[in-house]
């Protein structure tokens, strides 16, 4: 069902109430990276371009103590959205009260107005994550319409949309969640074949819906990441000292039995004695000594991994290939990063998390069709997960 988008709404005039996924990495009150904000933008510019009121907000970070509150203050956020928008942003340091509604009520066509951090409601029962009817009636109380561009939290029933949405005449979803819906939805409902989708990480349990499901739908799954020696383990492998869930050995048979040839497992690692950035060692995985952890897939494994992506028409991937933050174990994921950015012709989709970390911090994020902004959103939906906040939206 097509939801409907910002552009289907008739702003002009409108105090129009945006949840944005503010929640970017920072250090020292300092914001480390501004890929969130950035990526928001062009719905914040529709809705001021086209005469709305833009009442924007978004959580940053946890908050369960008091000591929460000046660690995760969204102030420096507001700052960096109008250095990007070239705008003024006025910001009301609360998330309810007598000057964020007086704000709200004065604010005018064209003009941006952004409130602190929605988790803050957090500290007083979690309001906010719990959805308090309360808070989101509140909330929506100070706009007209709503249009949720947080995928981020998409797979999350919050205050700041579930509850907004349910408390207005209008809802739609913004340009970043248009694109989720449209890459990652698509990839779930109606794929391009060939299919592939190419899982790393460290740990199987993380990912079980996802695997049981991308069996189903897609037509190889190419697993990489701490998460193979656990299904090598299954198959009667020595992996050494390598990561490995024992306690989901069995589900790794299951697994296996069910994919009917579908699972496509690494055949060589780069191996070290210890956990540190050193040189490691290529072996075949047939090949472990009892001392030998597997930090990387390994060059014969990325030759396979070609092979099996040649010809696809979308991919989807969701993990890195080894700990790709030590050089020494970064070429499996570097490796996979090139084998998608040179696919002709192909839908290429990164899941969030560590993979999308990964693209950006390597120089591949321009060469991918899209990454998502949300690890845990991503993983939900690729599981044919209904999320909450794609639901809240106005189907058209």
């Amino acid at each position: 069902m097509a939801k409907k988008i910002v552009s289907d709404l008739n702003v002009k005039g409108k105090k129009v109430l945006i949840r944005v996924d503010f929640n970017v990495p920072m250090k020292d009150g300092v914001i480390t990276d501004d890929t969130r904000i950035r990526a928001a933008l062009p719905t914040i510019e529709y809705v001021i371009n086209h005469g709305g009121k833009a009442i924007v907000f978004s959580h940053l970070g946890r908050i369960k103590e008091e000591a929460d509150l000046k660690k995760n203050d969204i102030t420096p956020v507001a700052k960096r959205l109008e250095e990007l928008i070239k705008k003024p942003v006025k910001f009301v340091n609360a998330t309810r009260g007598k000057e964020l509604e007086d704000a709200a009520k004065n604010l005018k066509e064209g003009e941006i107005l952004m409130f602190q951090n929605t988790r803050y409601e957090d500290l007083d029962g979690k309001k906010e994550s719990k959805n308090d009817p309360e808070l989101g009636k509140y909330w929506a109380s100070l706009g007209d319409v709503f249009v949720n561009d947080a995928f981020g939290t998409a797979h999350r029933a919050a205050a700041s949309n579930v509850g907004i949405a349910a408390n207005v005449s209008e809802t739609a979803a913004g340009f970043l969640l248009e694109k989720e819906i449209k890459y990652i939805g698509g990839a779930v409902d109606n794929p391009v074949r060939p299919y592939i989708a190419i899982l790393g990480g460290s740990k199987v349990s993380d990912k079980i819906g996802v695997i049981e499901a991308l069996l189903q739908k897609a037509d190889k799954v190419l697993i990489g990441g701490a998460m193979m020696f656990t299904f090598l383990k299954a198959m009667g492998k020595n992996i050494g000292t390598s990561r490995c869930e024992d306690d989901k050995l069995d589900l790794a048979n299951e697994l296996l039995q069910k994919a009917n040839g579908k699972l496509v497992l690494p055949v060589d690692a780069v191996v070290n004695k210890a956990f540190e950035d050193v040189k490691g060692v290529v072996k075949s995985v047939d090949d472990f000594a009892d001392d030998d952890m597997g930090l990387d897939i390994g060059p014969k494994t990325l030759e396979l991994f070609a092979k099996e992506l040649a010809g696809a028409k979308t991919v989807v991937w969701n993990g890195p290939m080894g700990v790709f933050e030590m050089k020494n174990y970064a070429a499996g994921t570097i490796g996979v990063c090139e084998l998608l950015a040179n696919l002709k012709d192909a839908n290429t989709i990164i899941g969030g998390g560590d993979s999308a970390a990964a693209a950006e911090s390597l120089g591949y994020a321009d060469k991918m069709s899209h990454i998502s902004t949300g690890g845990g959103a991503s993983l939900e939906y690729l599981e044919g997960k209904e999320l909450p906040g794609i639901t809240c939206v106005d189907n058209i």
